[in-house]
């Protein structure tokens, strides 16, 4: 397995040439990049040029991770030629969240199953019920493969995200590629660091990823209560303050959710996967300290479960991360030190990239299963035998 890094930043050009020589049906290139690139897709043009070949996979992000540093307004492109491994990409529209679940399946279906290993996927993430998206795909496909990936991001803005189909950026996409192969060892861990606090408060309408009312009462105008002086930065304040949301008061696990939109007439709040009726909801917060811990015990876990965590005696492999724009929010100029975390915890000559999402498709420790995830760190880690 070769894996070469480069970054494009505008007015300096790439930071290293493009590798084209790695060119092959058994090369991934993995883009993460600027919402600009929509109107501005000179650097993303460069690579469908340089690898015709390959399979090419890439969004739009709230920031791309290139090994220890964060950065805005560039491109960060991994390209990693596999020595045995199969790729197969697909792609399916999604232009509303309703058909989130069938574009999952779609995107299960229009892969081939003998072989098959483990899925990175993208989405776009502001029409998309991340929830609905991972149980198509994950419910369509055979029992042990590990589905990961995540939804693009667009700053803290929320307007306008791409994924990358065809070698366009396309706003109303779905894309994965499926890797293959009995050589291909996959690794992974998802951890948030947030606790609960606040008063618990039962959802009481909701409609898939939509949220009404808690306890009766209107979600968006029961929320500002807590928000303050930040109500006016809604909808991405809100990341700082994600909900706990839970089947029931009898310890199950939670799962994170954090909005992706605001609708001031029906005082309704649109998160990135689903909030069902009946549910128990509690506000969140976090410290930057308890975020950083967080990224490396999910790189512990992913390390661990590729075999390799002995980290000076393991050989390189490809991490891929995914962790939310809320994460940064919070972290703000310290937001470097959750990748470093996960470089730390990387065999010599690994190669980290990825980027910060609206939305984390990753596996529940303990199981292959994916779930979308909000405010995680998540880690995919591939390497060959």
């Amino acid at each position: 397995m070769q894996t070469v890094h480069t970054l494009h930043r505008p007015k300096q050009g790439w930071s290293q040439p493009l590798p084209s020589s790695l060119d092959g049906p058994n090369t991934l290139v993995l883009a993460f990049g600027a919402r600009a690139l929509i109107d501005a897709p000179g650097p993303l043009d460069a690579l469908v040029a340089a690898f015709p070949q390959s399979v090419l996979m890439g969004c739009s992000s709230a920031g791309e991770i290139a090994a220890g540093e964060v950065g805005d307004d560039g491109i960060s492109v991994v390209v990693t030629r596999f020595d045995s491994t199969r790729l197969h990409r697909a792609s399916t529209p999604l232009t509303e969240a309703g058909d989130s679940e069938g574009a999952g399946a779609r995107l299960a279906a229009a892969l081939p199953r003998e072989g098959l290993r483990a899925v990175f996927m993208l989405a776009n993430g502001v029409a998309v019920n991340g929830t609905a998206l991972a149980r198509g795909i994950g419910s369509a496909l055979p029992e042990g493969v590990v589905v990961s990936g995540g939804l693009a991001g667009d700053g803290s803005l929320f307007q306008r995200t791409w994924v990358l189909e065809q070698g366009k950026p396309n706003e109303h996409c779905v894309t994965a590629v499926g890797l293959y192969g009995e050589g291909l060892q996959v690794g992974h861990g998802c951890l948030g660091g947030w606790t609960e606090f606040g008063p618990e408060r039962v959802i009481t309408r909701s409609d898939g990823n939509v949220l009404y009312e808690l306890d009766g009462q209107p979600a968006l105008a029961l929320y500002k209560n807590y928000l303050g002086d930040l109500v006016g930065q809604l909808p991405g304040s809100a990341l700082r303050f994600p909900l706990s949301v839970r089947a029931a008061r009898d310890g199950s696990a939670p799962v994170v959710r954090t909005i992706l939109g605001i609708d001031e007439a029906a005082q309704s709040m649109t998160f990135a996967g689903d909030v069902p009726q009946g549910a128990i909801a509690q506000l969140m917060r976090t410290s930057t300290e308890r975020l950083v811990a967080s990224a490396d015990q999910a790189a512990d876990r992913a390390m661990t479960e590729v075999g390799a965590s002995d980290r000076l005696n393991s050989g390189p492999v490809l991490a891929v991360s995914v962790s939310c724009i809320g994460r940064r929010l919070v972290m703000g100029e310290r937001t470097e030190e959750e990748v470093e975390a996960v470089v730390d915890r990387l065999p010599a000559g690994s190669t980290h990239a990825g980027f910060y999402s609206y939305g984390e498709i990753a596996p529940s420790n303990g199981c292959t299963l994916a779930d979308l995830h909000n405010q995680t760190m998540t880690l995919t880690v591939f390497a060959e035998n």
